[in-house]
């Protein structure tokens, strides 16, 4: 039982970068398919990336020498810069997300999962299941984000799009700069 908990806390960490970065583009006018979409690929994200990380192992480590917060520090910024873009660009707010995007940012918020994967086996014996608890429960976040964020869009309206992208951005310096 113990191990079940500790893997489900393990699954709410990961998973609350993808809910804070899913409020700001949630402020766009998302459809609820691309919304659903979204959330499976974020979902999916988090099943592959543990299983990747505990695949290749601590050896592989090595031969990046690009760090993770690093990276994920780029694609937020990139994905801010685009949102504030299309914001000034059209009247009309309606995000161009297209697939390319969401596998970015689903790529950008998994990463941490990946580190995890390495790890995992010292913390649990049922590999698979703790993958499908993490990834049940960023699909969950990270829809309930985008949701909270599109009804704070019919709140503040373009304010609350221009805040969400400078949340991203934020979160993109933070971390670049670890």
């Amino acid at each position: 039982m113990g191990e079940l908990i500790t893997v489900f806390i393990i699954a709410i960490a990961l998973s609350m970068d993808t809910f804070s970065l899913s409020l700001g583009i949630g402020t766009y006018n998302i459809s609820k398919r691309k919304m659903f979409l979204f959330s499976s690929i974020v979902g999916i994200m988090h099943f592959l990336m543990p299983l990747l990380g505990n695949f290749v192992g601590n050896s592989i480590i090595s031969f990046f020498t690009i760090s993770s917060d690093f990276l994920l520090g780029i694609i937020l910024i990139y994905l801010a810069i685009a949102m504030l873009i299309d914001l000034f660009k059209k009247e009309e707010k309606n995000l161009n997300f297209n697939f390319f995007n969401m596998l970015l940012f689903a790529f950008g918020v998994s990463i941490d999962s990946f580190s995890t994967g390495l790890g995992l086996q010292a913390i649990t014996t049922n590999m698979i299941g703790s993958v499908i608890i993490f990834s049940i429960t960023s699909f969950c976040f990270t829809y309930l984000g985008l949701l909270i964020g599109k009804y704070a869009n019919k709140l503040l309206g373009t304010y609350a799009c221009i805040l969400g992208s400078l949340l991203l951005i934020c979160i993109g310096i933070m971390h670049l700069c670890k």
